[in-house]
């Protein structure tokens, strides 16, 4: 590779592969786990989905369950070191 691409290049390719893998990461997602998405001709037939409890299921995943206990800060070490009162 090092022949027809500059080294600069590098970083901007990790970049972009981890954008592109995290968008193909939340298609198959929502493909295949999705409750409103139907795939199967049997399922496109219903107009209106009776599925609450799968929904919750697909909108609470365990994920967003861990970072509900979790306080809302990106660096909680640097936080608590500059709003310390001196």
């Amino acid at each position: 590779m090092g022949r027809w691409m500059k080294p600069e290049v590098y970083p901007l390719m990790a970049a972009m592969t981890f954008v592109t893998s995290m968008c193909i990461f939340q298609l198959t997602r929502n493909m295949l786990l999705n409750p409103d998405v139907r795939i199967n001709k049997a399922h496109r037939s219903t107009a209106v989905l009776e599925n609450k409890e799968e929904g919750e299921k697909y909108a609470e995943h365990g994920l967003r369950k861990f970072l509900r206990t979790r306080p809302p800060e990106i660096m909680p070490a640097i936080n608590h070191f500059f709003s310390e009162d001196k």
